[in-house]
């Protein structure tokens, strides 16, 4: 799963902990800069339904749309795919005593959760992300389509 090319072609966006800290709620900069995970069943984008894109809070890259959102019973916003691989990088996570997909915004780096095998089709995957790391954009202000 790991995306290797978005590794080489993400222009990458750097700013310093007290650069990340004055732009991100305390609750967005433990989640993006620290790698923390919310609470199941508490972030603000878990049970959301309105169409619209979900951007990266630290950079605003478009990551997923709410045409690839499901939901997958677990207290966190999933999706099955991404808008384009580029902008999710994916990296092995061996915390906790075990190993996972780590999602990452392949632009600031951002932590965003997790990848799981365990999704529908057409991806069979599971983008299991932190509400925290991400800003709902509605589609009713971007009538545009990619």
């Amino acid at each position: 799963m790991a995306n290797k090319i978005a590794a080489k072609t993400t222009p990458k966006i750097s700013k310093s902990a007290a650069e990340w800290r004055t732009q991100l709620t305390p609750e967005q900069y433990h989640v993006t800069r620290e790698a923390g995970t919310e609470r199941a069943f508490t972030g603000k984008y878990w049970k959301t339904k309105e169409p619209g894109t979900y951007h990266c809070v630290g950079c605003g890259t478009p990551l997923f749309t709410s045409e690839t959102k499901f939901d997958s019973g677990t207290g966190w916003p999933s999706f099955w795919a991404p808008i384009d691989p580029a902008n999710v990088e994916e990296h092995t996570d061996d915390s906790y005593g075990m190993r996972r997909v780590e999602a990452r915004c392949a632009h600031c780096g951002a932590h965003l959760g997790h990848v799981f095998e365990d999704g529908p089709a057409p991806s069979g995957l599971r983008y299991c992300m932190n509400s925290a790391a991400l800003d709902l954009k509605p589609a009713s202000e971007n009538p545009q389509k990619k």
